[in-house]
């Protein structure tokens, strides 16, 4: 995996004061995206042990919510894995911590994927600009959607999502 930054103390990309780590490769491309520098899987630099204990450090901290996955997409396949490792050590050393993943592909595409267990908040879908509404609540085109999870993984039919907030605050 790759990554192009590490943001501390965000409010921007999920619910509370948060750590975002912006990956490298989307295959998505959306039109207008607000970080295309972000769509070569090959760019950035390579997520290593440091990165890993910069974002620890982030998270020791008892005013920080969690961490943000975006980039990118986490879910693209040069991340899937890593993600999903990186994803349950969170979990394990940090249970109080809600995890947030953005992705351009739909919850009925990721339901199933063996990261979802970890993941408290998911915003599907790809950005479409003409959809674009900045009064969203973190997310940028009216198509997304902001998802519990574990609500929704909770149901009888998985696949109908539990929205996580409205859309407007």
């Amino acid at each position: 995996m790759r990554y192009h930054n590490i943001t501390k103390d965000d409010m921007l990309n999920g619910d509370g004061l948060r750590v975002v780590l912006w990956v490298a490769g989307c295959t998505h491309c959306c039109k207008e995206c607000h970080n295309p520098l972000t769509w070569d899987p090959d760019g950035g630099l390579p997520f290593d042990e440091a990165a890993k204990q910069e974002i620890f450090s982030q998270l020791d901290k008892s005013y920080i919510s969690g961490i943000t996955f975006s980039g990118g997409d986490p879910l693209h396949s040069a991340n899937r894995l890593d993600v999903r490792n990186l994803m349950e050590e969170i979990k394990n050393r940090y249970p109080g911590k809600t995890i947030w993943l953005y992705t351009g592909d739909s919850w009925e595409d990721v339901l199933h994927y063996p990261a979802m267990k970890f993941v408290d908040v998911l915003v599907d879908g790809e950005f479409q600009k003409e959809l674009k509404d900045a009064r969203l609540r973190w997310k940028g085109s009216k198509n997304q959607r902001v998802i519990d999870v574990q609500k929704s993984l909770e149901q009888t039919d998985p696949s109908i999502p539990v929205l996580y907030c409205k859309d407007y605050a």
